[in-house]
């Protein structure tokens, strides 16, 4: 979420953005006892909305983009080769998807993930 906060297509999300984060970042400064009684859905379900709609601002400026393009959130990249692959504008891509792949020096990721060892 800090990320999308750094989007300038999600401007008119940014402060929505900084306060589910605060309020996420709150949640996770109860006791060990107030955690585990914690109910996730609806503050889970809160970002995820937000979430989508900053993907839906940043892919529409997007220029050459196909708008027919299947969403691909959530693939399992399970020995996927991603050698020389560009994936610097990736939003939804995640470090278990990474980890799961196969890369080399050559490909380039978004500054908030990190190049997997085995690569």
């Amino acid at each position: 979420m800090n990320w999308s906060t750094a989007l300038p297509p999600a401007r008119p999300l940014h402060g929505d953005l900084r306060i589910a984060l605060e309020k996420t970042e709150h949640l996770t400064r109860g006791s060990a006892q107030e955690l585990t009684e914690l109910d996730m859905a609806a503050p889970r379900g809160d970002v995820n909305a937000l979430l989508l709609r900053t993907s839906e601002l940043v892919r529409a400026k997007v220029t050459g983009r196909k708008k027919d393009r299947k969403d691909r959130r959530g693939t399992d990249l399970i020995g996927a080769d991603l050698r020389d692959a560009n994936l610097t504008g990736s939003i939804f891509l995640t470090q278990p998807q990474l980890d799961a792949a196969k890369g080399d020096i050559s490909t380039k990721l978004p500054s908030a993930l990190s190049r997997p060892t085995h690569w």
